[in-house]
């Protein structure tokens, strides 16, 4: 059936602020979702409460609201924009769907004659109630684990003392598995359970008899109105049953699944997929298989949406699910829609992989101080990388290079545990780091067949882990000048960095990287797709690897690489996609060819109809200077990209790569606390006391000059990573003594704390010589609650005429002192009516895309093309200025119950909301300011 003409004009619902368990993916397939549909000539609007993703910027959608998920909400929407006859519910994650339901109950979609496309409420009813699903499985005849619904504390019990332990407590319609467990012990059970009830909206959970240890896959499926049904990738989790799939390692294609039960686990997927509603679109469904020679399937669940994994699979196969998704949504059959990587076969095929890829969860913990790191059916990161390669030994180590942890793949760096007793303990119950406790354990000589005991984790991944270890054996027997080069080949083959290879051979990097060369050993790259090279593909969308054929061919157009800023994490979120989606968009408009590198799969920066070439690559040192030698760009943008992109400024200056825009020295400059100190004493701009120091003698010293309270932090981090306010000598010396052993040889910064003062931050662009400033935002919340937890309000509230002058002219200097060529942020302490400076940070900021979409300007744009040689008079601002625009910090502290929240100067939100209003008699301004002081902790 070809497209449904009669709809002409679609509600997108987004999925709010980023939290654990919902993130920047559900902005990757709303976005992909609304180009899709403006492509079909369809009107799009869109409501999402995020102001730092890039799913609400004109670019993506004309008409968007940026308004809570509320009914009354969509209300106004509805009646403000009449011409809407359809409302696709299912890009926008669980919240998307929770809202949906909600309206439909009220009798929202009836009254205004809305159509519910993408999914039906049957279907969202069926897989959301955990009762109704298994009813519908029995059915159909879809086994499951042994189960029963409890609706109080009561009848949990009695349930539980039918199966007996461990088991598995899962609240219906939650997200991320919110409330979730796995109980061991009879002794945990009350507490657990109750936790689940009460997240439960419905006060509701089910209850499983566990299948611990046994194998987790994931398949996605997409159907159209025809009833034709595509597989578009298997995933397989590296991590059993009993870890949420967020937190599992995950593998694709599918490593250990004979052919003949991944037919019986498709079939049943098909079947679970037609049984749950007559809708056209995206679905994931979970299986758990049993590991011994039987192969029972079992089914887990299953998401009438596009999920986590569904962004994770259209980038691990370069298949745009949502896009496809949406197409279907809105009548197309898949036989009618081209191969978005071929341009010359169907959508209605099911993607064949050359290649395999490895995701690897990026968590937080040190942000949540005493937080219980065992991960379970409650999902904990806050992101993920993904690593392509050839084999899976190369894809591991690529994603554990991109991960952004002080490690160079997995091992060969020194850092291994060598405590037996840890590795058995950690082996067992997983955490964060379980990966790298496997190979330590196997380097230390515990026996796989041990291992895998511990960790039910299939002995096929096991055995690829001790075949790198033999091999680092193998190759530590020589120097570099006599390594064979069938070795250091072979190494290179499965993802060992040149770093880990200098530790092996104990030589230096750059020794490597040129024997290597000498040898003709170099990387290659090689095209995703999607078809195994049976077809000829048409996107520019790279990994590389070792081979000899390169399929990377750089052009002699003017080119401009933009540095991606990896995984999300708590400091580093997803405002910097949405800069680095603008950076490449400016750079296209000004006739550039770009090119973006980046390995966090959630987000629009790595879709590969966004820049003109992706490298989906590690933003690692050895990869980014390997595609800068392929394709000689005029230079490389890295103040959009986060922390990730300036960390390796130092580096491009060093082998004379030129960075474009504000460069090194500058941005150095305004790191290194003592010489921006300097800039500051010699402009006469206040600042408060500090000093440096080397050891905790020396800080107790300084303390006696500076005077307590004191703000303690370690030089080049972002997010107020390890900063902490002391109020007295012996919580000085202990604060120095543990960030001395986590940074060793970074300078620690003693500044006075200027206790009950305000805070305020400016965003400005500059060329140089002249300085624009995009906003200026009053925090709510007093100095020593970083101000990415604080609430902030846009323009000041209470602000003098002299302060904001003062504001004004000291951004004015800096911007000029420090030669800046684009984004600058500027933080402020404001006492006794006395501006004092807090940092400078010379680069795009959380704040821009908050600005951006309040004042209705494209900032970054602008931004971005004076770094590449246009004057800030060139362009005519015009913010729209109405009432005031209030930033809400957003917090996943449910996720750690046993975490008392507390805010201080080093940031713990997880992401944002924007909030408009009118004036300051507004009743939601009045509450969150009256609770300032609430969360101040030292």
């Amino acid at each position: 059936m070809p497209r449904d003409n009669s709809i002409k004009s679609v509600l997108i619902i987004g999925s709010g602020p980023i939290v654990i368990g919902q993130a920047c993916e559900f902005d990757y397939s709303g976005s992909q979702a609304a180009r899709s549909l403006k492509e079909e000539g369809i009107k799009v609007t869109l409501i999402n409460s995020n102001p730092a993703t890039i799913m609400t910027d004109k670019v993506t959608a004309e008409n968007i609201y940026l308004l809570p998920l509320e009914v009354k909400s969509i209300v106004k929407i509805l009646e403000e924009n009449p011409d809407i006859d359809a409302v696709l519910p299912t890009m926008g994650g669980q919240t998307a769907l929770n809202l949906a339901m909600k309206c439909d109950e009220m009798g929202i979609w009836k009254k205004f004659n809305i159509r519910m496309i993408g999914v039906d409420i049957d279907a969202i009813e069926v897989t959301e109630d955990r009762d109704k699903f298994r009813a519908r499985m029995e059915s159909i005849g879809v086994g499951m684990a042994p189960s029963h619904i409890a609706k109080s504390f009561l009848e949990g019990k009695e349930i539980a003392q039918k199966f007996g332990f461990p088991l598995v407590i899962r609240p219906s319609f939650t997200l991320g598995g919110s409330g979730g467990s796995v109980v061991y012990q009879k002794e945990d059970f009350d507490k657990l359970l109750d936790r689940g009830l009460h997240t439960s909206p419905i006060h509701e959970v089910l209850i499983d008899k566990a299948v611990l240890g046994w194998k987790e896959y994931e398949l996605e499926l997409l159907r159209d109105s025809n009833d034709n049904v595509a597989i578009i990738c298997s995933i397989e989790n590296f991590d059993p049953m009993g870890v949420h799939t967020g937190d599992s390692i995950t593998v694709a294609p599918a490593m250990t699944l004979s052919d003949s039960t991944y037919q019986k686990m498709r079939t049943l997927a098909i079947k679970m997929m037609r049984s749950i509603g007559n809708f056209a679109g995206g679905c994931n469904v979970q299986f758990a298989v049993n590991p011994d020679d039987s192969e029972e399937i079992i089914a887990i669940e299953i998401n009438p949406r596009v999920s986590r994994s569904s962004a994770l699979a259209s980038k691990a196969t370069g298949y745009p699910i949502a896009k496809i998704a949406s197409k279907l949504a809105i009548g197309y059959n898949l036989d009618e829609l081209e191969n978005q990587i071929t341009k010359s076969t169907s959508a209605y095929f099911e993607p064949t992989l050359d290649y395999v890829i490895v995701k690897i969860p990026r968590w937080n913990f040190d942000k949540f101080k005493g937080a219980n790191r065992e991960l379970g059916f409650q999902m904990k990161s806050v992101g993920e990388v993904m690593g392509i390669g050839r084999c899976f030994q190369e894809a591991l180590q690529k994603a554990c290079q991109s991960l952004e942890i002080k490690r160079n793949g997995l091992g060969a760096d020194g850092r291994e545990v060598k405590n037996q007793d840890e590795l058995l303990k950690s082996l067992e119950r997983p955490s964060w780091n379980r990966l790298f406790h496997i190979y330590d354990a196997i380097k230390l000589g515990i026996s796989i067949k041990t291992i895998q005991k511990l960790t039910r984790i299939d002995p096929w991944f096991l055995n690829q882990i001790e075949e790198l270890i033999l091999l680092e054996n193998e190759i530590s027997k020589y120097s570099l000048k006599d390594l064979p080069r069938d070795l250091l080949y072979e190494a290179k083959q499965k993802g060992y960095a040149d770093r880990q290879i200098a530790h092996l051979l104990k030589c230096l990097e750059s020794e490597v990287f040129n024997r290597r060369r000498e040898l003709n050993i170099n990387r290659v790259y090689k095209l995703v797709d999607t078809c195994a090279a049976e077809f000829e593909a048409k996107t520019p969308y790279y990994y590389s690897t070792f081979e000899d054929e390169n399929e990377s061919i750089a052009t002699d157009k003017k080119k401009i690489v933009v540095l991606g800023s990896g995984p999300n994490r708590i400091g580093q979120g997803i405002e910097f996609d949405y800069s680095c989606v603008h950076g490449v968009l400016a750079a296209k408009e000004l006739g550039y060819e770009t090119i973006m590198i980046n390995c966090n799969p959630e987000t629009v920066s790595t879709d590969f109809n966004v820049a003109d070439k992706l490298y989906f690559e590690p933003v690692f040192w050895e990869h980014i200077y390997d595609i800068i030698l392929n394709e000689k760009p005029e230079g490389v943008i890295v103040q959009l990209g986060g922390q990730t992109a300036l960390k390796l400024a130092e580096k491009l200056e060093r082998y004379g790569i030129k960075i474009i825009g504000t460069d090194y020295k500058s941005l150095d400059l305004a790191e290194d606390r003592g010489s921006f100190s300097n800039l500051l004493k010699d402009n006469g701009i206040p600042y408060p006391k500090f000093g440096v120091i080397e050891d905790a003698e020396q800080a107790v010293e300084l303390s006696k000059e500076l005077g307590f309270p004191l703000l303690v932090r370690p030089s080049y981090v972002l997010g107020g990573q390890n900063m902490k306010i002391v109020i007295n000598e012996q919580e000085l010396e202990q604060h120095v003594v543990n960030l001395l052993k986590d940074h060793p040889g970074n300078q620690v910064l003693l500044d006075h704390f200027l206790e009950g003062a305000i805070e305020a931050e400016s965003d400005s662009i500059c060329d140089g010589t002249d300085n624009y400033i995009i906003g200026i935002m009053e925090h709510i919340e007093p100095a020593g609650i970083h101000s990415g937890d604080s609430y902030a309000v846009l323009p000041p509230f209470d602000l003098s005429e002299n302060v904001l002058k003062q504001i004004e002219q000291h951004t004015k200097t800096i911007a000029i002192a420090l030669k800046t060529v684009g984004l600058l942020n500027i933080q402020f302490a404001i006492k006794d009516e006395v501006v004092y400076i807090i940092e400078a940070n010379p680069r795009a900021s959380r704040t821009v895309p908050f600005i951006a979409k309040a004042y209705d300007e494209p900032y970054v744009n602008y931004a971005t093309k004076v770094m590449l040689g246009a004057k800030v008079k060139d362009f005519k601002f015009n913010p729209r200025k109405k009432g005031y625009a209030i930033k809400i910090p957003v917090f996943s502290y449910e996720k750690f119950p046993e975490v008392t929240k507390e805010l201080g100067p080093e940031m713990k939100s997880t992401g944002e909301a924007i909030y408009f209003i009118d004036d300051l008699t507004d009743e939601f301004f009045h509450n969150i300011y009256s609770e300032r002081n609430l969360y101040l902790s030292k």
